[in-house]
């Protein structure tokens, strides 16, 4: 049977390292809060200016837009959104098991954008071109920083560098609940109408000019709107995660603690016993 002394510390330490997750799970709530209420306010601009850009990209003029034509794909890039801290349970290995089942099913030369220092370091040792690396996006991401991978990107794509981009992220639903996806960045995909919401819009100036000023906020907007939707997945996968360790920190400690007072009755019967058996041997000698 274990000792007593070693049972007693092991409960303390399991103790500190319980007082540890539940604060990192209230930290990680407070945060989950935070950037659950920026996810739910950019939602509906976000699906509106990807709906007007949608529809824009039916006109002829989108014809001549070169981040709306397709081409020949000889080169695709997966932009991957992961975190750059662990603890969140299994986030990131979901994110990056799906990026690399996609890399490795994909027929085209490949490249990887890494947004979040998990995924870059996994593809680091992986024979994958990382074309750019960010780390340190923060708890909260911010219109600036996504403006800034966003003219990365179009730039990739403008240049040549690469001929179709697709977001590799996880899209948050709930506390619980959150899923990963695999969506096309550039070029942007037109939505199929149904008959009755073809809708002939007169737009002023025309849709090719508009599409010209819209286009980029676009851009940023669908990166930001990932960047939100996965840094609440985040949170919210490490909130479950600390809160199960926490739990679990829980029955560790009921079961050590039944330990220990077995450990302790055993102790004070020998000792009855010890001491009744000398009482004995003094009677029987005397």
């Amino acid at each position: 049977m274990p000792n007593i002394r070693d049972i007693k510390r092991r409960i303390q330490a399991i103790g500190n390292i319980q007082h540890v997750t539940r604060a990192m799970e209230m930290v990680a709530a407070s945060k989950l809060r935070r950037v659950q209420n920026l996810v739910w306010a950019a939602r509906p601009y976000a699906y509106k200016i990807a709906e007007v850009v949608g529809r824009l990209a039916l006109a002829p003029q989108a014809r001549e837009i070169s981040l709306i034509v397709p081409r020949e794909v000889s080169r695709v890039g997966y932009v991957l959104l992961t975190g750059d801290r662990g603890l969140c349970g299994a986030y990131n290995a979901n994110l990056i098991n799906r990026a690399a089942e996609r890399l490795s099913r994909e027929e085209h030369p490949a490249a990887l954008i890494a947004v979040g220092g998990k995924g870059a370091r996994y593809f680091s040792k992986r024979p994958v071109e990382i074309l750019k690396y960010y780390e340190s996006i923060g708890d909260e991401p911010d219109l600036f920083q996504a403006r800034d991978l966003a003219r990365e990107m179009v730039d990739f794509y403008l240049n040549g560098v690469l001929d179709e981009i697709n977001l590799v992220y996880a899209r948050f639903h709930s506390a619980l609940r959150h899923e990963i996806k695999v969506e096309r960045f550039l070029p942007v995909v037109t939505p199929s109408l149904k008959p009755t919401e073809e809708v002939d819009y007169i737009y002023e100036p025309d849709p090719g000019s508009m599409l010209e000023i819209i286009l980029p906020r676009y851009c940023e907007m669908r990166v930001f709107q990932a960047l939100l939707e996965a840094k609440a997945s985040e949170h919210a996968a490490r909130m479950v995660a600390m809160e199960s360790a926490t739990s679990n920190a829980d029955e560790v400690i009921d079961q050590l603690t039944m330990s220990f007072n077995k450990a302790r009755q055993a102790a004070i019967t020998k000792e009855i016993v010890e001491i009744a058996t000398s009482a004995e041997a003094l009677r029987v000698r005397s």
